[in-house]
């Protein structure tokens, strides 16, 4: 079998018109029937932090990594108040429709990190859902504000980088939740994480107007309501020392029917999902 992977661009429509959103399919030569995964990252990242799973993935999967709107290689809004999570449920849901055509699969597993995983589960909880297995990573539906405000005190903050060196330690600083991950690891997501500007400057690749999701938030978020909606199997991914899903949360989690938990203990928020023990757990579920 051979690796093939390439990315795409579908028109998706949004209170702005027309957007182009970016995502990259993966998969083994031979495996034209397999079933599809789809994986959506965290709030500031983009479809490369799944690059390693996705590969690994492709022995039971077609795989679909997405960079959502205003983030990756997909388009930017004009209005920040547009960006959200009502926007990103339907560009989701115009994806899968493209994706059933292209792939011949109505249904879906899914993958998501912190705001892919709220995405899935809004997705998960909707009525006749295409979703059939969901993976939450580092979130669940009671969110701390305290989190939330770390998060708040960097989205958007970061200014023009002289070199990839210095967008790397930035990273290691601010994306330390990760886990513990090699030079060589850290170097790749800097890679993917930022381009030069016209300057010569390196910039990070997400529209720093997406930090609009924390006006207002001043409080815990509660989403029990949509969690109790979701009916398919789900995995639970915590990092050991996340703030964004805490210990007592994950419990709660798990005492609804058909809720898996695995936690990786030399990470916070979220788990990088690359190392052997991560993607095990991940293909565990997804192929019991």
């Amino acid at each position: 079998m051979a690796l093939e992977t390439h990315t795409q661009f579908y028109s998706v429509e949004t209170p702005e018109g027309a957007r182009k959103l970016a995502f990259q399919m993966w998969q083994q030569s031979s495996m034209d029937t397999a079933p599809v995964l789809i994986c959506v990252h965290g709030l500031t990242r983009n479809r490369h932090d799944f690059d390693v799973l996705a590969e690994a993935m492709t022995h039971h999967y077609r795989v679909v990594t997405v960079d959502m709107i205003g983030r990756g290689d997909s388009d930017w809004l004009t209005a920040p108040s547009h960006y959200g999570y009502p926007l990103y449920v339907s560009i989701m849901q115009q994806l899968m429709t493209h994706l059933a055509d292209i792939t011949g699969e109505g249904r879906f597993d899914w993958l998501g990190t912190s705001m892919g995983g709220l995405i899935g589960m809004m997705l998960a909880a909707s009525p006749n859902t295409q979703i059939d297995r969901l993976i939450l990573n580092d979130i669940g539906p009671e969110i701390p504000v305290t989190g939330l405000q770390r998060l708040a005190g960097y989205v958007g903050q970061a200014p023009g980088f002289v070199s990839l060196l210095d967008v790397e330690d930035y990273l290691r600083v601010t994306a330390a939740g990760f886990g513990k991950l090699t030079d060589a690891q850290w170097r790749t997501m800097a890679t993917h994480a930022a381009r030069k500007d016209e300057s010569g400057n390196w910039q990070l690749t997400y529209d720093p107007a997406i930090r609009n999701a924390f006006d207002g938030v001043d409080e815990d978020i509660d989403l029990t309501g949509v969690w109790s909606m979701v009916s398919c199997p789900v995995l639970v991914l915590r990092g050991a020392h996340s703030d964004l899903l805490t210990e007592d949360g994950l419990q709660r989690m798990c005492q609804r029917r058909s809720t898996y938990s695995f936690t990786v203990a030399d990470a916070g928020h979220a788990p990088a999902l690359q190392s052997e023990k991560e993607i095990e757990a991940v293909a565990k579920f997804l192929t019991a």
